[in-house]
């Protein structure tokens, strides 16, 4: 059973830094893309960085590209989101999802959802 676990959200002032993990099990975690998702009160649910399965290529949203780092630790089966340079619009809740492909910004093009960590930014 995949399982997928996010910690690490929390109350930060603007331009603040934050860390986000996502801890994996039941898969084989180098087999799958991974992703961070956020959602805003009122907002659908929008892609923010992933990172593909095997190669380890990168991709961010273009609000959050310069600020935050995605990276794994196959080792510890976990995916972390190094947010940097936080914003009062960053404040969402983020859920980390894998996919075996992985390719989409879509959050429906993803299969597998962990319960999701609130971030607040305060100006």
């Amino acid at each position: 059973e995949v399982q997928l676990q996010a910690s690490g959200g929390g109350l930060v002032q603007a331009g603040g830094s934050l860390r986000l993990s996502c801890a994996a099990s039941g898969f084989t975690f180098d087999d799958y893309a991974i992703g961070w998702f956020r959602q805003a009160p009122g907002k659908e649910r929008e892609g923010v960085s992933r990172i593909s399965k095997r190669h380890d290529s990168t991709y961010y949203a273009d609000s959050v590209k310069g600020r935050f780092t995605i990276s794994k630790d196959n080792a510890k089966n976990t995916v972390y989101l190094q947010m940097n340079s936080l914003k009062p619009e960053d404040t969402a809740v983020y859920y980390c999802a894998v996919d075996l492909w992985g390719e989409s910004w879509s959050p429906a093009a993803w299969s597998y959802w962990g319960q999701g960590t609130l971030v607040t930014v305060s100006s």
